[in-house]
């Protein structure tokens, strides 16, 4: 189909095009989701898709759709530094959104929702194109929307304390694996969002998340001075994250039960890792 026509799409609202096949037109977005061109994958197909989605054109369709993007998220497994991400990384935000979407009407059996966390986790750690905003290209930002996937996971009723715990872990495990370079595109504050819709189920106790906490803590720290290495290169991306959650915490709507609490873990936390800076004076 010609761009003028899916420009006519947009100018007309998102609504959908009664004289053309569902089947073709969602063919044609998923193809484009995977374009290296912004303007076809940002501007065009994730916002039709995401609008179709949430206005229930997929309703009947969602298991389907969300199998599709489900395969999206093997295409290029592995590449660093190629256009293959593309396609991973907004089919992975697609598939978010058909979570949601389950979450708002319930069309799906919870084995499905189950299956497509897995195939999320498996991919947000074996992601290794890191990239956040891709010069003439875009945005990439497979991590920011791999923790947005997993944030529309953690809100679907299907996942009970177990599965959120692991989701937990998921988000710990990323977070702590080595990187080439420090994340310098706000990925810690989407890593801590959805740790937040996490948080907000108000199922996961204390007790499994100070110990979830004193792991990221180990990370963030420095144990050994060696000047062949930064430390701020292996610690940094922990402790922007410790940082980005204890704001949000602190200052986002919607505190989950155990904020008060919590907050207190994450202070002694940020005293830890930033002891030249928080420790307590002795007196």
């Amino acid at each position: 189909m010609a761009s003028a026509f899916w420009q006519q799409v947009l100018a007309g609202g998102l609504a959908v095009p009664p004289d053309r096949p569902l089947d073709d037109m969602t063919a044609e977005l998923t193809t484009l989701l995977g374009s290296p061109d912004p303007a076809q994958r940002d501007g065009l197909a994730y916002p039709t898709l995401e609008a179709w989605i949430r206005r229930g054109v997929y309703d009947d369709l969602l298991a389907g759709l969300g199998d599709g993007m489900a395969t999206g998220l093997d295409v290029g497994l592995g590449e660093r530094d190629t256009d293959s991400v593309f396609r991973r990384s907004f089919s992975a935000l697609v598939l978010g959104d058909c979570i949601a979407r389950d979450t708002v009407v319930s069309r799906l059996p919870g084995t499905k929702i189950m299956e497509w966390g897995d195939r999320i986790a498996s991919w947000f750690l074996r992601e290794r194109d890191l990239r956040g905003w891709v010069p003439n290209k875009g945005w990439a930002h497979a991590l920011a929307h791999g923790s947005d996937a997993i944030g529309a996971l953690a809100e679907s009723p299907r996942l009970g304390p177990p599965e959120l715990t692991v989701m937990l872990d998921v988000l710990a495990d990323r977070l702590l694996l080595p990187a080439p370079g420090l994340l310098q595109s706000g990925e810690p504050d989407r890593l801590a969002a959805a740790t937040m819709r996490v948080l907000r189920r108000n199922v996961v106790p204390l007790k499994v998340l100070e110990p979830w906490v004193a792991r990221i803590v180990a990370g963030a720290t420095a144990h050994a001075y060696d000047m062949a290495v930064d430390p701020y290169q292996t610690t940094g991306d922990a402790e922007a994250f410790l940082r980005a959650l204890y704001l949000q915490l602190s200052l986002a709507p919607a505190h989950p039960s155990v904020r008060s609490d919590l907050l207190l873990v994450l202070v002694d936390a940020l005293r830890t890792t930033n002891p030249r800076f928080l420790a307590v004076p002795r007196q």
